[in-house]
């Protein structure tokens, strides 16, 4: 009895530890404002910036991170983030142009690619890979911001979206990255290098020898065309065509933004209720079943190891209260359920249809359907057909 007794003893002392520990998250309450270079950098040393639409990163979720994740919410944050990325670099005022891009199709002098990793309201982490137009790798990194309640404030909301911070750190490493790393010399580099691979896919047989890869795979400049030269006008005037477009559909993602805006910002406001009340959840289930197994296991000991009858009964009354103790946790669980499928169904309000674009040419006018990135390839095609027409290969 007294070996039976040690055993209730030591694993009730366990699960009382285990129900003390806490785990508590640093939340950020400082805010870090997007840094402006004080050079006076020319304007042909300005490099244009691409920002693809991120990866939703479902394929990357954990178990735990799977079961609270919306995947239609999820693509819908794989455009807004990149879009308020992109607001950001561009109020820096530390670059030329700055696009969120619809594909890979445009060159661009740095490209920005994303992958969301996580994003429940309270947290938000990222992992950004950039490189230049080479091929060059500038550096991959996770960034991560922990937010507190006051941060939903509706007067806070009006000035930045609550996670801000994160986008100005971004913003911060690629210009201190750019300062340290990048010269003069090789940001002009980098510009010609994404001209002519510009270039080379509306007219790779005239422009294929001015690009060379070295032993790295990075490209390279073997030789320029003349500045005077016709076939580079021609493809410097359906460039600018070709940004012209890219700038319209970047009002498509401004559209989208702002009639996002409201609904999930008022999703991400509940979500991050949520979050702290699932963590309640699961700790208090998980300190449910570690009572209960306690009192289960220690039960079970006095039952067997009593010598009478009253302390038989009383191991009996241990097992009964364990067993409910873990049904408790169960239910805990069950109710966490229910309430992440009551936030799926907000993801309705962030469906968005994108309107048929009209462009009127020289010589005709164009309707162009379906999704950014396919109207996008649709006027890529009619700008190779421009192009063809303006060289009389038509």
């Amino acid at each position: 009895m007294k070996k039976a007794l040690v055993n209730v003893v030591g694993l009730c002392a366990l699960a009382l530890f285990a129900a003390a520990c806490s785990t508590h998250t640093v939340k950020s309450t400082t805010y870090t404002p997007v840094i402006q270079s004080t050079e006076n950098i020319p304007e042909e040393l300005l490099l244009d910036v691409g920002i693809a639409i991120f990866d939703p990163g479902l394929d990357e979720l954990d178990d735990d991170d799977a079961e609270i994740t919306n995947g239609q919410i999820r693509v819908a944050e794989s455009r807004y983030a990149p879009y308020l990325l992109s607001n950001t670099l561009q109020r820096s005022g530390n670059w030329g142009i700055v696009r969120l891009l619809p594909n890979d199709a445009s060159p661009m002098d740095v490209l920005i690619s994303g992958t969301v990793l996580q994003s429940n309201g309270e947290a938000m982490r990222v992992r950004i890979n950039v490189k230049d137009s080479t091929g060059r790798q500038w550096y991959e990194k996770e960034y991560e911001e922990v937010i507190s309640r006051f941060s939903y404030d509706p007067a806070q909301r009006q000035q930045n979206d609550p996670f801000q911070v994160l986008y100005n750190n971004i913003a911060n490493d690629l210009l201190a990255y750019r300062q340290s790393n990048i010269s003069a010399q090789r940001i002009q580099a980098i510009r010609t290098v994404s001209e002519m691979q510009f270039a080379q896919r509306f007219s790779p047989e005239a422009f294929s020898n001015y690009l060379v890869r070295d032993r790295n795979g990075y490209y390279q400049i073997s030789s320029l065309p003349a500045e005077n030269d016709p076939l580079l006008q021609r493809i410097r005037q359906i460039r600018e065509r070709d940004f012209m477009f890219i700038d319209t559909v970047q009002d498509y993602y401004a559209t989208f933004t702002r009639q996002m805006r409201l609904p999930y910002d008022s999703w991400r406001e509940q979500s991050y209720d949520a979050t702290l009340e699932l963590r309640e959840l699961r700790d208090s289930a998980r300190r449910r079943f570690i009572a209960g197994t306690a009192a289960v296991i220690g039960g079970l000991a006095a039952a067997s190891n009593g010598g009478n009858y009253a302390t038989q009964a009383g191991g009996v009354v241990g097992v009964g209260a364990g067993a409910y103790l873990i049904k408790s946790g169960f239910d805990k669980q069950a109710e966490a359920r229910m309430h992440m499928e009551a936030l799926e169904e907000l993801s309705q309000s962030l469906e968005n249809e994108v309107a048929p674009r009209v462009i009127n040419l020289e010589d005709r006018t164009i309707t162009l359907s379906g999704s950014v990135e396919e109207q996008y390839a649709q006027w890529r095609e009619i700008l190779a057909e421009i192009y063809a027409a303006e060289m009389g290969e038509s």
